[in-house]
Formats: structure tokens, C-alpha cells, sequence
């Protein structure tokens, strides 16, 4: 397929160029330095391949994860909110308003995606797995269904051509990339099996994700937020409501106030990761 040369062939170029901005927030120290801009490159061919009414929404997610990558974790003035939690707000915003017209309400499950793509690409890998398996899934959907299967395939082929340098750990795809990856895959699920395909991928998503992650999750959440014996329900928590946009949510939900979790359903089902507040008073 064309677009899986172009992919193939457009990613080390892309990572080369990043590597050369050693001092912008397209590079990072993680791993030794890696390019984590490196997802411009499948968002291109995605645009350059994807049918014209499906394009604006990746387009439009695409570019404002872009701006998120580029302007880092840094706040707006005084305020306790980041430019990245800016643009992926509005990014969400969006992608609800511009598939309304195809999909109605449930383009806001495409739009919020971004979240589990995103909890993956932390993990060399993980979200170009994840990308892929879903692709399959939404082709066997379409087949079976007698959709269209381009748009899974699509998907599919790019992600792989992309996936080589990622898997070695020596690209991220950045927001840029996951978050295109994400709304395309949305788009995908809902044309080929409507709402109940869509809410599948929303649901299956995060799962798929905790158990690729599994151990780095574990010790992250035991480390970093003080959880034992993390459940899989927490690791699904994680990934569903991680990360800074989770974590703003929480600010806004939960003030300052902590919660403890001692119900054993409830920890099972993941309630100490879903009310941990990075924010609380006491934390």
C-alpha cells in the first residue's frame, strides 16, 4: 500500500529532523533522548489517504495535539491549568461539533479516545499494539457487517509502517500521533458497526491497555501514588482517567478533598485509582 511506503519512509526522516531540536519540547531526555514528535509522520499520511468528510476531525485533533507537544507541561500565566490540557480540551470540543452531523452525541467517545492512546504511548510500543489490534477488530467488525473496510486497513498499514522505530524505543509518537490515531479509530468503530461498535472500542480500550501495560502500570501506581497491590481494575482507572487531563477533572470535581477505598468490590473495580487525588489536602 502507498500510504505504508510513505509512513515507512516519512517517519526516520521525521525523527531525524526532531533530533536536531535537541532544546524543544519535541525532544525529550527520555530513554536518552528520544524524538517524541515523531506521530507528525503517520498524521500526514492519514490526512493525505483519508476519505475528505472524514478528514477534519483527525486534521483538526492532529493540530491542536500538536501545539500541545510543542508547549509542554507549561501553565497558562498564573493559572492552574496547562496550554497541553488547553488544547486537548478544546481538541475534544472540536471533534464532538465537527462529526455531530455524522454521529450525533457519540462523537464525543471518538473525541475522548485520546485518553487511552495517549496513557499507552508512555510505553515503547504499547500504542502502536493497541492501534493495530483495534484495526483488526474494526475490520473484522466492517467485514462481518458488510461496511467498508479502508478506513481499519488504513489505519492498520500505517500504523505499522510507523511502528518499527517505536517498538526499539527510539521514537514516541507524541500527542500528535496518538491522538490522531485515536479519533480515526473512533471514526473507524462507529462506521463499522454504529454506537454499540463505538462504545465496544471506548470500554475494550483501556482494558487492552492495562493488560499491555500491566507491570509498568503496576509498579507505577504502587511507586508513585502509594496504591498496593494495585487491582486491574485500578490499572483500567489508570488508563480511563490518568494522566493531565484526568487530572484537571479531578481538580475540578474533587477540590481538595481525599478519599479511602476500603470496600473490597470497589477496590476491585478500580475506586482507589478512579478517587485518588494528586490534589488532596492531606496529599
Amino acid at each position: 500500500m502507498v500510504a505504508a511506503a510513505i509512513a515507512g519512509l516519512l517517519t526516520p526522516l521525521m525523527a531525524a529532523l526532531i533530533s536536531r531540536m535537541r532544546y524543544s519540547n519535541l525532544y525529550t531526555d527520555v530513554r536518552g533522548g528520544t524524538p517524541r514528535g515523531a506521530g507528525l509522520a503517520p498524521w500526514l499520511v492519514l490526512l493525505a489517504f483519508m476519505p475528505d468528510p472524514l478528514r477534519p476531525p483527525v486534521a483538526i485533533m492532529g493540530l491542536l495535539a500538536f501545539m500541545d507537544d510543542l508547549s509542554g507541561r507549561k501553565k497558562i500565566l498564573d493559572l492552574p491549568v496547562e496550554w497541553g490540557q488547553l488544547s486537548r480540551g478544546l481538541g475534544i470540543i472540536a471533534v464532538t461539533i465537527i462529526t455531530y452531523p455524522l454521529m450525533g452525541p457519540a462523537g464525543l467517545l471518538v473525541a475522548l479516545m485520546i485518553q487511552p492512546l495517549n496513557i499507552a504511548d508512555m510505553q515503547p510500543g504499547v500504542a502502536c499494539s493497541l492501534t493495530m489490534i483495534m484495526s483488526l477488530l474494526a475490520t473484522a467488525i466492517a467485514f462481518v457487517g458488510g461496511s467498508d473496510i479502508y478506513l481499519p486497513l488504513l489505519l492498520l498499514a500505517v500504523c505499522a509502517a510507523y511502528s518499527p522505530l517505536d517498538y526499539r524505543g527510539k521514537i514516541m509518537m507524541g500527542e500528535v500521533g496518538n491522538h490522531s490515531f485515536a479519533v480515526a479509530l473512533g471514526i473507524a468503530f462507529y462506521l463499522a458497526g454504529g454506537l454499540w461498535a463505538l462504545i465496544f472500542l471506548f470500554l475494550s480500550t483501556p482494558l487492552v491497555t492495562a493488560i499491555l501495560r500491566m507491570r509498568n502500570l503496576s509498579g507505577f501506581l504502587e511507586e508513585k501514588l502509594g496504591i498496593g497491590n494495585p487491582t486491574l481494575g485500578d490499572l483500567y482507572m489508570d488508563v480511563l482517567t490518568g494522566g493531565g487531563l484526568g487530572d484537571l477533572f479531578r481538580r475540578i470535581l474533587l477540590g481538595k478533598r481525599s478519599f479511602r477505598v476500603d470496600n473490597p468490590f470497589l477496590i476491585a473495580l478500580g475506586f482507589r485509582r478512579l478517587l485518588f487525588n494528586p490534589y488532596a489536602s492531606d496529599g
